[in-house]
């Protein structure tokens, strides 16, 4: 049964530091699992399309979950119960995937571990928002994030470490992967177990039984605006594991495959610091200024310039150090202002009896816009990686536009 929490919160309460600290463990998993999973394809002889598609078939899945599962919330009351078993569930899903043989049993692990994700994701921002007063959702949200970003961060530097450490001792690179992406497993099921024990959820009233269809229709004009907004960028919105395997493409010539992975794991440790390090602060600016829209729609422009400096690269067939690392840390910095601040913008525009359904809303179409994006730029990639980020930068551009093209 939900507990009661007093009735003017204080924004870093027990809830937000709960969730921080659930989200850095189930992070340090599925993250580390996300630096190993390309070069575990790799191994197995996967094309880039095969990544693509099942990073992208994975969110779609996530995002039709996250529609019911945030609906259903609505309805039921209660949202606590779901997301811990969302968290369990994702967890679960690294020791489907290191058993796998082929694409298909990789597939089915991302598919379930994400249906997890899916269901976790908008209660869980829900949950956030009804914890803390109005004013301060940016810093909350960000927050949030900068804890969720510090598993991000040691996961795949722990994974690259003994990926290194593994590869220096002449174990195959199959078995070495295998093993490793089962590990993870473990922080990712204690996430959801530090979820029921360190998150209060607040009572709230007893909720009106709308049916879907009319759910949606008490949503606000400007917020379903604001979606078409998102779902536009999403669009072009690659997963961010593809720059590993950029990074690793274009320095294997130079430094062969081992190091090459080694270093693409290196610099998506980079950008997890640039992105954590970005969080909190872009919530807190938004707050001062309540512009969490506009300074999002910022962020969305310059993010344009991580697939145009990617075209530079593959067009010349090579990548020094120093340009991968800022291409990374600008790709970090506009996901960290980017994550936070659509959830702030969500909480601001969502009525409070349908915000379960408004967070689903939300994971809904930038999970169809990752499966658009994924499927699209994985698969112009093996055309040429230049027309897949061109695709990436046209499109991504159009979103940041009509996001600041919008009028309160």
């Amino acid at each position: 049964m939900a507990e009661p929490l007093p009735t003017s919160p204080k924004w870093l309460n027990a809830t937000v530091w709960g969730m921080a600290i659930t989200s850095f463990l189930s992070d340090l998993g599925h993250e580390a699992q996300s630096t190993l999973l390309p070069g575990f394809m790799a191994a197995l002889g996967l094309p880039p399309l095969a990544l693509g598609a099942v990073e992208g078939l994975a969110d779609a899945a996530s995002s039709f979950m996250k529609l019911g599962a945030g609906w259903f919330s609505d309805r039921l009351g209660r949202r606590k119960g779901l997301v811990v078993g969302g968290y369990v569930a994702t967890g679960v899903a690294s020791g489907i995937i290191a058993l796998a043989a082929g694409w298909p049993l990789i597939l089915f692990g991302k598919f379930f571990g994400w249906l997890g994700r899916g269901i976790r994701g908008p209660l869980r921002d829900a949950l956030l928002t009804d914890s803390i007063p109005a004013e301060a959702r940016g810093r909350a949200f960000g927050f949030h994030r900068f804890g969720d970003t510090l598993g991000a961060i040691l996961g795949p530097l722990t994974a690259v470490l003994l990926l290194g450490w593994g590869s220096s001792h002449g174990l195959p690179a199959l078995g070495l992967h295998r093993t490793l992406i089962a590990w993870t497993l473990v922080p990712g099921v204690l996430s959801g177990l530090a979820f029921a024990w360190l998150v209060r959820e607040r009572a709230r009233s007893k909720p009106r039984l709308l049916s879907f269809r009319h759910a949606i229709g008490q949503m606000p004009q400007r917020f379903r605006r604001y979606l078409v907004s998102v779902g536009v960028f999403g669009a072009g919105d690659y997963a961010h594991t593809l720059l590993i395997l950029a990074a690793t493409q274009l320095l294997t010539p130079s430094l062969g495959f081992a190091k090459a992975a080694t270093w693409g794991g290196l610099f998506y440790v980079l950008h997890n610091v640039v992105y954590a390090l970005s969080t909190y602060p872009s919530g807190a600016l938004a707050d001062r200024f309540r512009s969490h829209r506009q300074i999002l729609g910022g962020a969305y422009l310059l993010s344009v310039a991580v697939p145009i400096l990617l075209m530079v690269c593959f067009a010349r067939g090579m990548a020094t150090l120093p340009m991968l690392g800022l291409i990374f840390s600008l790709a970090g910095l506009v996901n960290g202002v980017q994550d936070t601040l659509e959830g702030a913008t969500t909480g601001e525009m969502a009525p409070m009896e349908h915000r379960g359904l408004a967070f689903g809303l939300l994971g809904g179409v930038n999970g169809g816009g990752d499966l658009v994006s994924s499927l699209v730029v994985g698969g112009l990639w093996t055309l040429h990686p230049t027309w897949g980020f061109g695709y990436a930068a046209v499109t991504m551009g159009i979103g940041g536009v009509l996001m600041l093209a919008q009028k309160d």
